[in-house]
């Protein structure tokens, strides 16, 4: 089959995206983009629930282990990224499947960033609160770090710009700069939206509570110790941030225990699938499909054959 269309298989973490992917790849003709703000870093496997290396080998996927674990890949590096590799799969007539759980990504790609949040009075006073007590020059620092471009435009005493600034932020996620940037929408490409979309809440959350219990027996620990012991991170990394690699911190430093850190971890990882579901809602693709559901396999091939001309 042929097609200037890519597919999209999307859902809330631990929804299974990654195995149905796969046994997808195993009868069509498909390359795997990832859509995944912490899998594209080197380095962050077992927390990120990266396909193990065998899987990478015999299954390629782009846009995994690109980014120095220092940096920060921010959603406009994703756009220019996804954008070319889906050009490239699409010029050997093979098709890309892009499958994640970062929401934001495919926004992003698919519609563009041609619009600044509203305010929020919440964030605006939580913000205040902060400058109260660091003062605004403090927060301005801190916008450094987030929006360097932006800070740069922004003088240290301009409270106002400072924090809508960092409201912006906060809300979405970008930086200000990018999202005043030209919308990079992609109209000259096709999707196919399908959702995996959980009917039982409480099934997904065991499901989330046990993969995170089986990161912790495979060396979750071991893993962030040695990211740190080897230098290729700080407490402070933008990587680090990352559900299950700041809980796991908040142990290491001698902060919380053990369990008081995993049962945060995995209370934000419920609360991560909870606003994952927010999203996915909102986004109203044709195609929902409950996770449980053993046919989904020949449900999505059906859908994808309905869309996609067969080879001559």
């Amino acid at each position: 089959m042929a097609s200037s269309k890519a597919i999209v298989i999307r859902g809330p973490t631990a929804s299974g995206k990654t195995d149905l992917s796969l046994k997808l790849s195993e009868k069509l003709p498909l390359e795997v983009i990832s859509v995944d703000s912490v899998m594209v870093y080197k380095g962050l496997d077992i927390g990120s629930a990266k396909p193990s290396k065998e899987i990478l080998k015999q299954y390629p996927h782009h846009l995994i282990d690109i980014c120095d674990p220092r940096d920060k890949y921010s959603v406009g590096k994703f756009v220019d990224d996804a954008q070319e590799k889906i050009k490239d799969i699409q010029s050997k007539n093979r098709i890309p499947i892009l499958v994640g759980g970062t929401m934001m990504y495919y926004k992003v790609l698919q519609d563009g960033l041609s619009e600044l949040p509203s305010a929020n009075d919440e964030v605006r006073n939580q913000i205040e609160q902060k400058a109260r007590e660091i003062g605004w020059s403090k927060l301005h620092s801190e916008l450094e770090e987030i929006d360097p471009e932006a800070a740069q435009k922004i003088k240290p005493n301009d409270k106002q710009r400072i924090q809508r600034a960092m409201e912006v932020y906060m809300i979405s996620g970008v930086p200000i700069s990018e999202l005043r940037r030209e919308s990079k929408n992609n109209n000259e490409f096709k999707f196919l939206n399908i959702t995996l979309m959980p009917n039982d809440r409480e099934e997904l959350y065991r499901n989330i509570n046990s993969r995170f219990d089986s990161m912790i027996k495979e060396g979750l620990l071991d893993e962030i110790t040695s990211l740190l012991d080897e230098r290729l991170v700080s407490k402070d990394s933008h990587s680090m941030q990352s559900i299950g690699y700041r809980e796991m911190l908040d142990y290491i430093g001698g902060e919380v225990s053990l369990d008081d850190a995993i049962d945060a971890a995995k209370m934000s990882s419920r609360r991560y699938a909870k606003r994952q579901i927010t999203w996915l809602r909102s986004m109203d693709d044709p195609y929902k499909l409950d996770p449980s559901d053993n046919n989904n396999l020949k449900s999505i091939q059906d859908i994808i054959n309905s869309h996609f001309e067969a080879k001559n």
